[in-house]
């Protein structure tokens, strides 16, 4: 799984160029910080001191994106110290039986879903597979488990393709000492690696009508119809609360009894690499607002998990979600 790396220049780099490297530093700091308020805080900073210190660039030592990097890389060690580890709720217990949720936990104990238009950037085929293996919530969940500097090493070195000396230069250890680490780092990665997905094109029919007929069944309260189009080993989880339910049956039966969601809808955007839902609730007036973003993955062609985000409500726009929906059109 790597990346292509730009190529180093000997222009003098300019602000603009080290804005057009937003992107590219939004996917970084996204995997090594696994939250999306953390990552606007951490890129900001980035440029900020980048901008600040263009003058001590050396553009015949290293590319712009490798020195920038390296900025972005301690802006997030500094960050990262002291943080409790971001999980999925499937990593925090065992499976519960029933509908009783208990109480939540703090929005910082979880992953947070990103959208993929602040993710991935257009690139040729084989480093867009790369970009969306490695956002998807349960690879950024297993990243979280690696210690910040070891989580910095694989990123930079099995996702974005720098190289040993770059990434040594960047954490300001010795080539060997970045090598060590990015075993032990791989080591543990292969030991919580996620299960293989349907990783979905942006433009993947297949997926799109699976959603589609997922919708139907959601919003029918189709328990047969649900149970079909998920996986009998599927996992429901919804954070903040540490709750989750393995079955597909028993998903099915949970989604399609609950009195809450008896007018919900759900309307297809992009989550993590993948497809997911934005899903909506009438407020008292009958109008359909935000009420939580549904990331979801696909196994074998049926549904194998859902992540429903509670109090993401006010993140729909970033999602090119409507705040207010009243014409279905999927």
């Amino acid at each position: 799984m790597t990346a292509s790396v730009p190529a180093v220049s000997t222009t003098a780099p300019t602000v603009a160029d080290v804005d057009a490297l937003r992107g590219r530093l939004t996917g970084y700091c996204y995997r090594m910080l696994g939250s999306a308020a953390d990552t606007d805080d951490a890129v900001q900073e980035t440029v900020i001191r980048a901008v600040g210190n263009l003058e001590r660039f050396d553009p015949g030592r290293a590319a712009l994106s490798t020195w920038v990097h390296a900025i972005a890389t301690r802006v997030c060690l500094d960050m990262l110290r002291g943080a409790r580890r971001r999980a999925l709720a499937t990593d925090l217990g065992p499976a519960a039986s029933g509908g009783d949720i208990g109480a939540p936990l703090p929005a910082e104990a979880f992953v947070e879903p990103m959208p993929d238009s602040r993710l991935l950037e257009a690139q040729d085929p084989g480093d867009a597979v790369v970009a969306r293996e490695t956002v998807r919530l349960a690879f950024v969940a297993a990243l979280q488990r690696l210690p910040p500097r070891q989580r910095a090493v694989l990123v930079l070195r099995d996702v974005l393709a720098f190289s040993a000396r770059e990434v040594a230069d960047a954490l300001g250890v010795s080539v060997a000492a970045a090598n060590s680490a990015l075993q032990r780092a791989r080591a543990t990665l292969e030991a919580h690696r996620p299960d293989p997905v349907d990783l979905a094109e942006p433009d993947d029919a297949g997926q799109r009508d699976l959603l589609r007929r997922y919708v139907a069944a959601f919003e029918a309260h189709d328990v047969a119809g649900l149970t079909a189009l998920l996986r009998e080993d599927a996992t429901t989880s919804m954070p903040p609360f540490a709750w989750w339910l393995r079955g597909g049956a028993l998903i099915a039966s949970l989604v399609a009894g609950n009195d809450e969601c008896a007018h919900d809808r759900l309307l297809v955007t992009r989550v993590n690499g993948g497809l997911g839902f934005g899903q909506y609730r009438p407020d008292d007036a009958g109008r359909l607002r935000p009420f939580a973003l549904v990331g979801v993955e696909v196994v074998g062609g049926r549904i194998a998990r859902t992540v429903t985000f509670l109090g993401a409500a006010d993140r729909f726009g970033e999602f090119g979600l409507p705040l207010e929906w009243s014409t279905p059109d999927r």
